[in-house]
């Protein structure tokens, strides 16, 4: 009931023998960054070690949302809608992007104060953004049966479908020239001089001059291989899917303990909000300092959870030659077991605050990991002690939909043109333990 399986994507599978950049991951960064290049007249090869889009770019929410985003990641966000709105014809293909807008529920007025204080914050940016009360809360909320203290509405907001939008973009960019290579897994970096020379995948060596590693949840392991310490922890996040009902809002809706949004296909994408596991994994000691601020503000969203899958890390290899298996050989593709718990939990939660769910019906259960950073805002950067080598990960849940502006910008710097948003709040260096690689 929890595999996820994303449209396929079907295309020549050569390898070609040189290109001027390697793409290495296929989820929605990486495919928008091979998108945005190879428009730009940039050869460019992604290698997918799996299938496109079948990690967490499939297994998110769905929403593309400015709203409630940290001031840093806001113009990203804002650029990333811009996007979004052309993606269907830029692809020749279909995305489930609708600018249908998004509301967050508010229990208490504590809750709305914060959302006050955020407007304040991004009042420059010239948003949409409104807190919505008493009748006009009503006449927003059809079927809403709890009498919430108001919503924070962002109509420009919007919403995509993440089984569908990023193999029809890797598709789009096939179509413009661009290799979409799947089981296809980057073992290694070549460098001559210093600087990246090419890449070596398990079917052979790529000459390229630049790389950029967008690899979500495997970026940690793949950075480590080559001596970059990257500070990114993977967070667990359940979803289900529910059949259709009538009567309830078409934007997508978050309150303190639920979230829904609309399906293209007519259901429902639900899940608990602010309910996700921390697997506790040999990587949770080792970066333990850089993550307690973050586990100290946030411990009432995350569930700790030592298993499995602190067995399969501690016995997973962290370092291998070019020659040899790596690990994203042997895992294809991240399929983790969802927590029926939070499944259930969010559903309920959701039928006690629209009844009209209570005749929905589970469909679809899944799990997904993200790359998370201490502070929750990416890294889109070049690394500094490998010329030619970049990275864009840590997106910490905000992946599908900033992933538009985030391989643009991506783009921007791997080519050297003006960067469409300020790049700085992305650096590698703000981290202590990345200041000597970047």
């Amino acid at each position: 009931m929890s595999r996820i399986i994303p449209d396929l994507v079907v295309t020549p599978q050569e390898l070609p023998v040189q290109v001027d950049v390697v793409v290495i991951g296929g989820g929605i960064v990486g495919v928008s960054t091979a998108l945005s290049l190879v428009e730009r007249g940039v050869s460019v090869a992604l290698c997918e070690k799996g299938l496109i889009g079948a990690e967490q770019s499939a297994r998110n929410w769905g929403w593309v949302r400015q709203m409630g985003r940290d001031p840093a990641e806001l113009p990203l966000a804002i650029e990333s809608l811009r996007i979004w709105r052309g993606m269907n014809e830029r692809i020749g293909g279909e995305t489930g992007f609708r600018q249908a807008g998004i509301a967050y529920l508010c229990d208490t007025e504590a809750d709305v104060a914060v959302y006050e204080e955020w407007l304040k914050h991004v009042a420059p940016f010239g948003l949409d953004s409104r807190i919505a009360r008493g009748e006009e809360l009503r006449t927003l909320m059809p079927g809403m049966a709890k009498p919430f203290r108001a919503a924070l509405h962002t109509p420009s907001d919007g919403k995509a479908e993440p089984f569908i939008a990023v193999p029809a973009m890797a598709r789009g960019a096939a179509v413009k020239g661009a290799h979409i290579l799947t089981n296809c897994a980057v073992r290694s970096i070549e460098r001559s001089a210093g600087r990246v020379s090419g890449c070596v995948t398990e079917r052979g060596e790529i000459r390229c001059s630049s790389v950029v590693l967008a690899g979500g949840a495997w970026s940690r392991l793949f950075a480590g291989n080559m001596g970059i310490d990257l500070p990114v922890l993977k967070i667990l996040g359940s979803v289900a899917r529910v059949s259709s009902v009538d009567g309830v809002p078409d934007f997508a809706v978050g309150a303190g303990n639920f979230a829904f949004r609309r399906r293209l296909d007519g259901g429902f994408t639900v899940a608990q909000r602010n309910a996700n596991i921390a697997p506790i994994t040999p990587d949770s000691f080792r970066l333990f300092r850089d993550y307690t601020p973050t586990l100290i503000k946030s411990w009432k969203e995350l569930t700790l959870r030592i298993g499995g899958q602190f067995v399969r890390e501690l016995t997973m290899a962290r370092s291998w030659k070019s020659d040899e298996v790596t690990p994203f050989e042997q895992v294809r593709i991240l399929d983790p077991d969802p927590s029926p718990r939070f499944v259930h939990g969010g559903i309920n939660h959701l039928r006690e605050a629209f009844p009209v769910f209570r005749d929905a019906k589970i469909t679809q259960m899944w799990g997904g990991l993200m790359d998370v950073t201490p502070d929750a805002i990416p890294v889109i950067a070049p690394v500094g002690s490998v010329p030619g080598f970049h990275i864009a990960t840590g997106f910490s849940g905000h992946g599908f939909g900033i992933g538009p502006g985030a391989g643009a910008l991506m783009a921007d710097l791997v080519t050297g043109s003006a960067p469409r948003v300020d790049p700085a709040p992305f650096r590698m260096e703000r981290f202590k333990r990345l200041r000597e690689a970047a």
